[in-house]
């Protein structure tokens, strides 16, 4: 049963952990505004001489989600807790891509993951080794069947999508991400390599994790809770974000169960 946490609050809980991985978007921030009340928490976390990752499936590096959070008002002692989905897979890209040709799909405002191989961009896909997914072209953003077609002469290539994430709301607007594509790329038979939750390298990268007790907050049951599953975290689920419509409808238990997750604790938003 999911304990709510509601009226108790975050502070009842918090003794029991010693790391925190808080979800950004749908937890901190709504892609426009920051949650005060959230910023509160990790304040009061960070008091307690807990640690805590701002973890988040944002497919670009660390700096330029921190300049965003700071456009936001996000003090900087707050925004160097960040680490993104994007850093994790710039490793891998330069460790085991650096040569080879890529083509990009995704808007030009995450150009800036590949600055430092920007040579290695083909503009035409069948020139290239590989595909790089960081979201939707702005001019197909809500046609995910363009994607299907667009792809299928190039299912041999080895797709690396940087954002897991199948929709997000910015503000009250919902938006397809890059694991939407990626999902039909999939369906299709290709093959794809993600990067960022629920996959373990995101967590291990960003902290020393090993032998502590934590718990995994975030809005979504198919990246920040079914990552905390795989890993055997604690997990608290902000109900007011990508499921909220769910809940309403059915109640947390019975969609934390079709997402086949298993979720200790829900807030309808994160709050001490």
């Amino acid at each position: 049963m999911t304990k709510n946490l509601d009226k108790e609050g975050l502070s009842s809980i918090v003794d029991k952990y010693e790391l925190f991985y808080v979800d950004l978007w749908g937890v901190i921030h709504d892609g426009i505004k920051l949650h005060k009340k959230a910023i509160e928490v990790l304040k009061e976390i960070k008091k307690r001489d807990k640690d805590y990752v701002l973890l988040t499936n944002a497919p670009r590096p660390n700096k330029t989600v921190k300049n965003f959070l700071e456009k936001m008002g996000m003090e900087k002692e707050i925004r160097d807790h960040v680490f993104t989905s994007g850093e994790a897979a710039l490793k891998y890209l330069k460790y085991n891509y650096s040569h080879q040709k890529f083509f990009h799909i995704g808007p030009p405002r995450d150009f800036d993951l590949f600055t430092g191989f920007k040579k290695n961009k083909s503009e035409n896909i069948n020139d290239s080794d590989f595909l790089l997914c960081t979201g939707l072209f702005d001019d197909h953003e809500d046609d995910l069947k363009y994607y299907k077609i667009f792809l299928e002469k190039s299912l041999e290539k080895e797709m690396i999508c940087t954002n897991p994430d199948l929709i997000v709301d910015r503000g009250n607007k919902r938006e397809f991400c890059a694991g939407s594509i990626a999902m039909v790329f999939e369906k299709m038979g290709g093959k794809v390599v993600y990067f960022g939750k629920p996959y373990p390298e995101v967590y291990n990268q960003s902290f020393k994790n090993k032998g502590k007790k934590i718990l995994s907050i975030g809005d979504n049951l198919n990246t920040d809770i079914k990552g905390a599953n795989l890993l055997n975290y604690d997990s608290l689920l902000i109900s007011n974000g990508i499921h909220k419509n769910e809940i309403k409808e059915k109640g947390v238990d019975k969609v934390v169960r079709s997402y086949e997750t298993i979720c200790n604790y829900i807030q309808s938003e994160l709050k001490w």
